[in-house]
């Protein structure tokens, strides 16, 4: 299987491309959940997942306790209201009541990263004026690390790439991403945004000088832009490499204790360890709840060279937080790196495509080679990469966060009771 997202193209005249050329986000939304069952039931469970009360994701089905705590970890929480409140200035009236849930709406859990809409909330950035659009992305921007924020630029300069290799700009490009902002900006009280679309899944939760940006998802396909105003962006390429060295590093005996599978699609898995959109993520869209236990080789097995290097890894998935939340939460995961867990599918060459878990009880990252959808190879290659974050036992989207403020603050009051209500 080639690398090399050039020999992965469809012909521009493809059935495949054509069928979509005539077709807005919302009219090829609906038409491949009518014309493909197999999305058609993949959304289905997707949904019926969304109406779940939120737990969080764990090992086993329960959620261990005391793993968070409320501390001032000097996130730029100043900053990012001063950027919401322009941005609310820049909307009318109708955007601006589209885009505001409560805080512990549901609707933080409604992103996916499909290139088709399956829950449209929010507002979408390319039915905004460029005003708009761009109070968006400074919101983005006051939120995260400039190193984070050129890296969610990136993968929406890389879907508008990918739209014009397709020639299906009006499906995927730069603004094909929805947003919305829950509570009220303030430097003391709880609120947050989300903002989501194809390759881009970013949920950002603040409550005074703390913050949590979980789940995320990043991805790209391809992973390259080698032409236009953007080329020279490759995406991932350090976990990428971080993520093989790690592996390499490993006894013989550890790297076959690691691997929990031998192929990326093994007969060997079980029912539901590999589906058409997620393939080997175990943490993607509408997995909050998921029992994901524990596979591959312990940390605390690994050398001290191995274990800086699995915190080096663990750094690239995370660069994302500002200085302050970084560091509070590499301190959180340095804690737990007895209890962190490596696994592996797939090989271990230099052009072999590959899957890694690290999971520990406030962790869990995932970096997978994907087929293509947008480009031909039924198999994975290493052009085409999905990521995710996750933060277990019940602090994505800081929901444990929210839960401790209340019973400070709010005695009685629960995060997320109507769980399946709209709590706009």
């Amino acid at each position: 299987m080639s690398n090399d997202y050039h020999d992965l193209l469809f012909p521009l005249d493809s059935p495949r491309l054509l069928s979509c050329r005539c077709k807005d986000p919302y009219h090829y939304a609906r038409d491949i959940q009518g014309f493909h069952p197999q999305v058609a039931e993949i959304v289905a469970d997707w949904r019926a997942r969304y109406a779940e009360p939120f737990k969080g994701l764990t090992t086993d089905g329960h959620v261990m306790p005391g793993l968070y705590r409320l501390d001032d970890e000097g996130a730029p929480t100043q900053r990012m209201v001063e950027s919401a409140n322009r941005l609310l200035d820049a909307l009318d009236d109708a955007a601006r009541e589209a885009l505001r849930y409560d805080v512990d709406a549901n609707e933080w859990r409604i992103w996916s990263n499909p290139e088709f809409l399956v829950h449209p909330c929010g507002v979408r950035l390319e039915e905004l004026p460029m005003s708009a659009r761009r109070a968006v992305m400074d919101l983005v921007a006051a939120s995260l690390s400039p190193e984070g924020y050129r890296k969610a630029e990136g993968c929406m300069w890389t879907n508008a790439f990918l739209g014009e290799l397709c020639g299906l700009p009006q499906i995927m490009n730069e603004w094909s991403y929805n947003v919305l902002l829950f509570g009220t900006p303030s430097a003391t009280q709880p609120w947050g945004w989300n903002l989501y679309g194809h390759h881009l899944c970013l949920n950002c939760f603040v409550l005074g000088n703390q913050m949590v940006i979980s789940p995320t998802f990043m991805g790209a396909e391809p992973n390259v832009i080698d032409r236009g105003p953007h080329a020279g962006i490759a995406l991932f390429t350090d976990e990428e490499r971080f993520g093989l060295e790690l592996m390499r590093s490993l006894s013989a005996e550890q790297r076959d204790r690691a691997t929990t599978y031998a192929s990326m699609h093994d007969p060997a898995m079980p029912p539901g360890r590999w589906n058409i959109a997620d393939q080997r993520h175990m943490g993607g869209a509408f997995q909050d709840n998921r029992i994901v236990p524990y596979e591959g080789v312990r940390a605390s097995e690994f050398s001290k060279p191995q274990r800086d290097r699995l915190l080096e890894l663990v750094e690239q998935f995370i660069i994302y937080l500002p200085d302050g939340p970084r560091r509070a939460r590499m301190r959180e995961i340095a804690r737990s790196l007895d209890d962190t867990w490596w696994s592996w599918i797939g090989g271990q060459g230099d052009d072999d495509a590959f899957y890694y878990r690290i999971q520990s009880p406030v962790a869990m990252i995932e970096f997978d080679h994907h087929s293509g959808v947008w480009l031909t190879n039924d198999e994975p290659a290493k052009c085409h990469i999905h990521t995710v974050v996750r933060t277990p036992n019940g602090n994505d989207y800081g929901r444990d966060l929210l839960r401790q403020h209340y019973e400070a603050m709010h005695p009685g009051r629960r995060p997320g009771v109507e769980a399946a209500q709209s709590a706009r």
